[in-house]
């Protein structure tokens, strides 16, 4: 799958891609709010990140801002499939990024994909308690909390940490206002 927005390019990683990703992601404050990568985040974790094979409905995609030269690495956003068989909506962003819409940019791209090419029904998500700023980008996407606080384990924290829970029935179109998304949005990897 790829998705192209106003400024964002989303696309799968490649194995070139792996000393760009582990330098946006090496970084604890990042990875502490992320629950299955591990601290310290090495060279080594994004190489096995990027050869892992995915399904369409569990894949991750890098983000890249788009510029006049090379794409620049900004993050990563997908989907992964919980144990309970939910498609989970999640995303990083490199600290040097916070703050300039790209995770919300990035959520609302894949969201419509969801709904237009991959068909998924529903979509779940969570956040830390401590990390309320990835809450606001949920909301801004179109997820609504549940209600329930649960513990989660953060491979990064080494530690279970409360995390709230969110869900978007996409059925029922509550994602926030995204258009469907450019064509090359729509391409799957065979």
């Amino acid at each position: 799958m790829f998705a192209r927005t106003e400024r964002l390019l989303l696309r799968p990683g490649w194995a070139e891609d792996a000393p760009a990703l582990h330098k946006a992601i090496a970084d604890e404050r990042i990875v502490r709010n992320l629950a299955s990568a591990p601290w310290p985040y090495t060279l080594a974790d994004a190489e096995a990140f990027l050869a892992t094979e995915r399904e369409p409905q569990a894949t991750g995609l890098l983000i890249f801002r788009r510029t006049a030269d090379a794409p620049e690495l900004v993050g990563c956003a997908g989907f992964g499939r919980r144990p309970s068989g939910a498609v989970e909506f999640g995303y990083w962003i490199a600290r040097r990024h916070w703050g300039k819409g790209y995770a919300t940019e990035a959520g609302k791209a894949l969201v419509a994909n969801a709904r237009h090419s991959l068909r998924i029904g529903k979509l779940t998500a969570s956040h830390f308690l401590d990390n309320p700023a990835s809450g606001r980008v949920l909301e801004k996407i179109g997820f609504r909390p549940t209600g329930i606080v649960a513990p989660r384990f953060s491979a990064g924290r080494q530690a279970e940490a409360p995390c709230r829970l969110f869900e978007l029935d996409l059925q029922a179109g509550e994602a926030a206002a995204a258009p469907a998304p450019e064509p090359v949005a729509a391409m799957m990897a065979a």
